[in-house]
């Protein structure tokens, strides 16, 4: 069953597997009084339904090889399809205060990986610990969770950057922006897709997950 969640600024997102990408666009039109045009750039499809719905796609490991601007009636998503079904060996990089999760994908499947966790307490200190103290060791915990992530993912993901298509991202936004000022880290990020996977705290149950929704295209529908 495909994952949907709320599209900022209204709509719904929905994350299809590639292989159904066709048929998902097929009963689109169905449902949607058929399909008027389809617009495709390098980085963005959108079809027209027949009243008024749209379903845009921000084309995942872009560029699709098309022209700018390019205008089609009917339903004409073959080179998308085409582009997101095409093999790919991909980078996974999983991080949230605590523990992390980093592995490289082939066809949906893990195929090498390291996941690990970190003691990193609450916010609120406890049992008779002043604040400063309190915030000073959790502080300290942190940096240390995080270094840890940060040397794994250079064990596993920088080390084979060359041979990645490219990396999906998941988990905390600030953790991994720390992770970008490591520089061991540059080519990895160099290849990040702009999407961040919303995740679980990481392990490996979440990073096999990932695998196959790192293939997954989502189609924004308004």
């Amino acid at each position: 069953m495909a994952r949907t969640r709320q599209a900022p600024g209204g709509g719904t997102v929905v994350e299809v597997e590639p292989e159904r990408l066709a048929r998902w666009f097929d009963r689109f039109a169905e449902r949607n009084d058929g399909v008027t045009r389809t617009e495709l750039a390098p980085a963005t499809v959108r079809v027209y339904g027949g009243n008024g719905v749209t379903a845009t796609v921000a084309v995942p490991f872009d560029p699709l090889p098309v022209e700018p601007g390019t205008h089609r009636d009917g339903l004409a998503v073959d080179e998308l399809v085409a582009h997101v079904t095409r093999p790919r060996t991909l980078g996974l990089l999983l991080v949230r205060l605590g523990a992390h999760s980093v592995g490289v994908a082939e066809g949906g499947r893990v195929t090498a990986s390291r996941t690990d966790r970190h003691l990193v307490h609450g916010r609120s200190a406890a049992g008779g610990w002043s604040q400063q103290r309190f915030a000073r060791r959790r502080q300290g915990q942190a940096r240390q969770s995080l270094r840890a992530a940060a040397d794994d993912a250079a064990d596993v993901l920088a080390a084979r950057a060359a041979d990645l298509d490219a990396v999906v991202l998941g988990g905390d936004r600030a953790a991994l922006d720390t992770l970008r000022d490591d520089a061991r880290l540059a080519p990895v990020f160099a290849k990040a897709e702009p999407r961040v996977l919303d995740v679980a705290e990481p392990r490996r149950a979440v990073l096999d997950a990932a695998a196959a929704r790192a293939r997954a295209v989502e189609v924004v529908v308004r």
